[in-house]
């Protein structure tokens, strides 16, 4: 089977990134992960794909127009030959421009059960709202701000007594045992044998 080549945007540890770059590596593996780039060069997550063998591209976004910035990044991507993107933390808005040129070929991973808790502080929102249950969802990325097409959801239930971490902790487990899985169906759609 030819493996579709996927680059993976991080801005801090790469927690999930590690999960997609090793499930990469697994001998039916549908994608190989072929870039990791950065807008914060002293993310963690930079040092461990390196050691892993895994080519990285690092730039602090600050002092750059964001097209300008997002234009760098699909330069490198595409530079290597990415097929796919996956952003893995990566904590920055991107433009239009690059969105399209990406579009049903890029993903994201949310820490809620979408449509709920779109945004940021998440854990903190659920636990205020009072929900038993909440998750992490994939999607397609799209301008809409954590409002692309659903690929593929997990649910974790909130526990009495959890706060935004402990609850964050066990919603970043479920979303390791997703994400590899829905960037396999998606890649395998668009990359077949």
């Amino acid at each position: 089977m030819r493996k579709a080549r996927l680059g993976i945007l991080i801005s801090r540890t790469g927690s999930n990134m590690a999960a997609l770059l090793y499930a990469s590596r697994l001998p039916d593996a549908a994608f190989e992960v072929v870039i990791v780039a950065s807008n914060n060069p002293a993310a963690p997550g930079l040092a461990l794909a390196a050691a892993e063998g895994v080519p990285v591209f690092a730039r602090d976004h600050r002092g750059i127009a964001r097209a300008d910035f997002d234009a760098l990044i699909d330069a490198e991507l595409r530079r290597v030959g990415v097929t796919h993107v996956a952003l893995a933390g990566y904590m920055r808005l991107l433009s239009d421009d690059f969105v399209g040129n990406w579009a049903g070929r890029m993903v994201n991973i949310h820490p809620s059960l979408l449509p709920a808790h779109k945004g940021t502080h998440v854990h903190e929102r659920v636990l205020a709202a009072g929900d038993s249950v909440t998750g992490a969802t994939v999607h397609l990325v799209t301008p809409d701000l954590d409002g692309g097409p659903i690929l593929g959801k997990i649910r974790v239930a909130v526990i009495a007594g959890d706060t935004p971490d402990t609850l964050a902790a066990r919603v970043l487990h479920a979303e390791h045992q997703l994400y590899p899985r829905v960037v396999t169906d998606l890649v395998a759609r668009r990359h077949p044998a």
